[in-house]
This record gives structure tokens, C-alpha cells and sequence, in this order.
């Protein structure tokens, strides 16, 4: 064994953890710098280095696969625009082009080069959800991008540590939270700046590593194991349609997942077209989410890199509302994209080998509201002309899909992993009440393991003024299907305090006194309820997730005049 071999198997996977630490730690920085909540206590990002050819070695463990993995298609398009060789130390890039980054212009990537021995050794990203970029709000309202905010295409942030002041004053003036958006903004390339740093440490201390012999490393070992992990797996064309809400038509998603030798290719040839409304996704978010169902299944101990996606490929039609084109809508892409897990591992279910979960509640129902002037003025509410304005985006989570042998879990952000927003986080942050927020009795689907709970939730502003809800919502008329015999989970909805029923998707006015309540979606059961033990029935009950009707209804038991559960 050359000395050569030894440091490729014993000091480069130490490294490879470094650098895993060392992107955590850059996406630490972000939530502690953030002046938006989705950042700051959500962990609505993500964070990555990358070499010099554009490929994600490394990403933080802290961030959403829809994030991660557009990021890791957008990086190359800086380096077509900035070659590597022509940055500069104190330089940093931006954009939220859609098509480029990751799939709508409320979010923004940040990429900076990173500096050692006076050469350009890597590069550094990260890519956040910004609440406030412009235009209509976060809403499937649009009818094309050019409604939907401020469009920022691949530029220079900053120039050898001077801020491009000309695009910030830009900015300023295109947003109702200048302040907010624009220390935001800062503080992705700051957390970049960390990650340099830290990398330059690393390579200091190990001087006989080269970035790019490690990088090579890190992606060949992940490939490697990503191909071993599909080749166990059966070939053949595996097969899944799910039918979602839509905006004003039902969406079809058809997939077709191919196992050959090492590779999958899944197909999204038959889903529906774009539509004419902002639910649109463009090609890397769908690549992004559809690769993650894959990833999650076959391999999720194997660190997410350029390697370990290489061996999966996506097919999706252009023109089809998983593949758009500029100019459609694309501002609430994630309604869409965050059922793609649940349509691969439909797929998937039918392999051989593989334990897979029900379908849950997917997609995010956050509580996008606005307030002030704006609403005030449209309302006809004069007494709104000097209030305060306030954008919030509250993320609350449905149930994820019981799996085989676990009941699934409660308002549980799958596959976002985005956490919820503590309640004295949201009220801090806009003048906003929430009144309620509790779990969901039977809304997990019945089966021998149960679906998680959705949940209620209801908000209003602190003195009753009116104000705008973005609605962005489903499962309100498709739930999550159960599995093996499992039941479905129990349907969303939207309504006022007052039990007027709201539209799942679109804006529209809370009028002033009155309050918006969503009851979340509850995911899908595993098995047959009867299959279910009494005394984990018994459980339920005394916990509240499940009611005494439910109970006798669903899984044929009843409660005796004693207190126990009888089957």
C-alpha cells in the first residue's frame, strides 16, 4: 500500500466529516444571523461547498431537499456566467432566477468563492426563502413570473468586499420590508464568508491535501455506493399515479420509475400540463424533490453529494407542470413539488426489499398573511391607513404516512423537514394572535400502525384589523392514501373562525374581527385497522388522538362500562 492509498483511507473520510461540519456550522450561522423567521427559526435553507466544477462535496445536514438539491443544479450556471478563474477574494454572486436556482424568486442562492494560498479552492452556496421579494406575495395568484416579484438575475452581490449598491438600493425599493430583506441578504453572504474561513483552517492544518483530490474523493466513494445500493434492487418499471386538488382543475402526477443495473430513471411522462396559475414547477425543483423520494428509500445513510445523485435521472416533459417555461407562474411551486416523494415511493413500494411508508399530508400549509395600509386601503378600512406593515409565513405540518412497522408522525414537516414556528416566535415577529394550535383527533389514518395527526390551528391580527391570507394549500380534496389495507388520513380544510369555508389556494381577505382556522391533513394508515392491538387502541384514546366513535367505527372496538377496550 502506497502512502498515497493510506491517506485516501484513513485521512480523507475524516476530512470528508470536516466538511460536512464545516457547511452545518455555515447554516448555523445563517439561522443566528437571519432577520427573516423562515430562516431564523424555521431553518427554511440550505448550505454546501462545491469545487471548482460546479459539484456539491458536501452539504449542511440542517436544510430542505428542495433547497439542497436545486442548489446543487444552480451552481454550475454562476460558473458559466463567473468562471472560477475570474473571482476574486471579497466577491460574492446572487440570483433568484427560477429557472437557475431553485424553482420561484422568493428564493435567493448566494454563492462565493473560497480563497487559499491566493487560489480560487472552492466555492461556497447557500440559497434561503425569502418572505418578502416583492410583487403579489407568495400566492398561485399570477399569471406570469412578472407578477411575482422582484426578478434577480445571475450578478455580482459584491465586488473584492464591496457591496453592489446599485442592486441593493434596487432591492430596497422593490420590497415592503427593505430593512428585513436586505440584512437577509447580507447575512447569506456572511455565512458563505464562515464556510471560507473554515475551509482555509482545514487546509492549513492538513497542507499535503489538495480540495480538489478530496472532492474527487468524496463524489467517486458516493457514486460508488449509491450504484451498489440501486443494483441490489430488482430491475424493472415500476408505476404510480396521484391525483392532487390543483388551483382550478385536479393534477394528474404519472410516474414511471425504471430500475436498470446501477442507474433509476423515473419518468413523469402523462402528468398534467402547466398550468395557467402559480402551482408550476420548473426542472430543478422537480429533480430535486423526485431524487430525494429515491434517496431517502434506497440509500439515506449515504451523505447527499453530486455522487450519490448522480445515479438517478428524471424525465420530466417540457411544457408539463413539472417542467415550465419562462414566463409561467411558479410562485407556489412547492404545493406541487412536495408530493414527488409521495409519487416515487408509490413506485418504489412495489420493489422487493424495500419498507415504505404511507402517503402523509406532504405539502407545507404555512399561514402566509399580510397586513396594513395595503389591505387597510383595499378593504375600504380607513382606520388601517398608518398600520403597521407586516408579511408572515407561518409553517405548520400535517401527518406523515404510517410505515410498516411505526405509526406515522404528528405534524411532521415530510419531506420539507422545515420546523414549525414557536407560537411566541410568530406573535413577536407581526401583530398576530394564535389562538389555537393543538393536534387533530382522528385525523391520522386507521390501520394496524396509525397515520400521524394533522393539526388546528387559527390566527388573527392582535386588534382585529383586516388582513390578506395567501392561501397554499391541498389535501383538501385528495388525502393521503393509506397502504396495505391502510385507511386514508382525514381531508384538510380551510375556513374562517366564524366556519365560513375559505378557498385552498389563492388570496383573499380575512375581513376585520374575524380569524382564519386550517385543519390540517392527517396521513395515511399501514395495514389493516382490525390488526391494530387494544391496547395500542386504548393508548389513543387516552392520549385524544382518536375518539371513542373513531374508535368502534374504524377499528370495531368499544369502550366497556369499566374503562376498557374491547375488540
Amino acid at each position: 500500500m502506497t502512502a498515497d492509498d493510506t491517506l485516501s483511507r484513513i485521512r480523507y473520510p475524516v476530512l470528508w466529516n470536516r466538511l460536512i461540519a464545516i457547511v452545518e456550522e455555515q447554516a448555523r450561522s445563517l439561522i443566528k444571523t437571519a432577520f427573516s423567521e423562515t430562516v431564523s427559526e424555521a431553518g427554511d435553507l440550505s448550505a454546501g461547498v462545491f469545487d471548482t466544477k460546479g459539484r456539491m462535496v458536501a452539504q449542511a445536514i440542517t436544510g430542505t431537499p428542495g433547497h439542497v438539491n436545486s442548489m446543487a443544479e444552480s451552481v454550475g450556471y454562476f460558473l458559466e456566467k463567473f468562471p472560477a478563474s475570474t473571482m476574486e477574494p471579497g466577491d460574492h454572486f446572487i440570483t433568484n432566477d427560477p429557472w437557475l436556482s431553485s424553482g420561484h424568486l422568493h428564493d435567493i442562492t448566494v454563492v462565493s468563492p473560497a480563497f487559499h494560498d491566493g487560489n480560487v479552492t472552492a466555492l461556497f452556496a447557500c440559497t434561503c426563502h425569502q418572505v418578502d421579494i416583492g410583487g403579489l406575495g407568495q400566492s398561485p395568484d399570477g399569471r406570469s413570473i412578472y407578477e411575482e416579484g422582484l426578478f434577480i438575475p445571475i450578478m455580482r452581490l459584491a465586488r473584492r468586499g464591496l457591496w453592489n449598491e446599485d442592486l441593493l438600493e434596487l432591492i430596497r425599493c422593490n420590497v415592503r420590508q427593505p430593512k428585513p430583506v436586505e440584512g437577509d441578504i447580507k447575512s447569506y453572504a456572511t455565512c458563505n464568508h464562515l464556510g471560507e474561513r473554515r475551509l482555509a483552517e482545514t487546509l492549513d492544518e492538513y497542507p499535503d491535501v489538495r480540495f480538489a483530490d478530496l472532492a474527487d474523493f468524496v463524489i467517486n466513494r458516493s457514486r460508488t455506493a449509491m450504484q451498489d445500493a440501486i443494483r441490489a434492487l430488482p430491475d424493472g418499471t415500476y408505476r404510480n399515479v396521484l391525483t392532487l386538488d390543483g388551483y382550478d382543475q385536479p393534477v394528474t402526477l404519472d410516474a414511471a420509475l425504471v430500475i436498470d443495473g446501477d442507474t433509476i430513471t423515473i419518468d413523469f411522462d402523462g402528468s398534467s400540463p402547466a398550468s395557467k396559475y402559480g402551482i408550476n414547477l420548473v426542472y430543478n425543483y422537480t429533480l430535486a424533490y423526485a431524487v430525494f423520494g429515491v434517496r431517502a428509500a434506497v440509500a439515506p445513510e449515504i451523505p447527499n453529494n453530486f455522487g450519490s445523485l448522480a445515479p438517478v435521472r428524471v424525465v420530466a416533459p417540457p411544457g408539463s407542470i413539472l417542467n415550465v417555461q419562462k414566463p409561467r407562474p411558479v410562485s407556489a411551486r412547492h404545493i406541487i413539488g412536495q408530493f414527488l416523494p409521495d409519487v416515487v415511493l408509490g413506485c418504489l413500494a412495489q420493489v422487493r426489499g424495500l419498507e415504505i411508508p404511507a402517503e402523509g399530508a406532504a405539502c407545507l400549509w404555512g399561514i402566509q398573511v399580510r397586513g396594513g395600509p395595503e389591505i387597510g386601503a383595499a378593504s375600504g378600512n380607513g382606520r388601517d391607513d398608518h398600520a403597521r406593515t407586516f408579511d408572515l409565513l407561518s409553517f405548520n405540518s400535517g401527518g406523515s404516512g404510517a410505515r410498516p412497522g411505526l405509526d406515522g408522525l404528528s405534524a411532521m414537516a415530510f419531506p420539507s423537514g422545515v420546523r414549525a414556528l414557536p407560537v411566541e416566535a410568530v406573535e413577536t415577529r407581526a401583530p398576530v394572535v394564535v389562538w389555537r394550535k393543538e393536534l387533530r383527533p382522528d385525523s391520522g389514518g386507521a390501520g394496524r400502525q396509525r397515520g400521524g395527526l394533522g393539526q388546528t390551528v387559527e390566527m388573527g391580527t392582535r386588534d382585529g384589523a383586516p388582513f390578506a391570507l395567501f392561501a397554499m394549500y391541498d389535501r383538501v380534496d385528495n388525502p393521503a392514501r393509506g397502504r396495505d389495507g391502510g385507511a386514508s388520513g382525514a381531508a384538510g380544510l380551510v375556513t374562517t373562525s366564524g366556519g365560513v369555508r375559505l378557498r385552498s389556494k389563492g388570496k383573499q381577505t380575512i375581513e376585520s374581527g374575524d380569524r382564519i382556522r386550517v385543519d390540517l391533513p392527517g396521513g395515511g394508515g399501514h395495514g389493516h385497522p382490525h390488526d391494530r392491538p387494544v391496547e395500542v387502541i386504548a393508548a389513543d384514546l387516552a392520549e385524544g388522538y382518536v375518539t371513542p366513535d373513531a374508535a368502534q367505527r374504524l377499528y370495531g372496538v368499544t369502550i366497556a362500562a369499566d374503562g376498557s377496550v374491547r375488540r
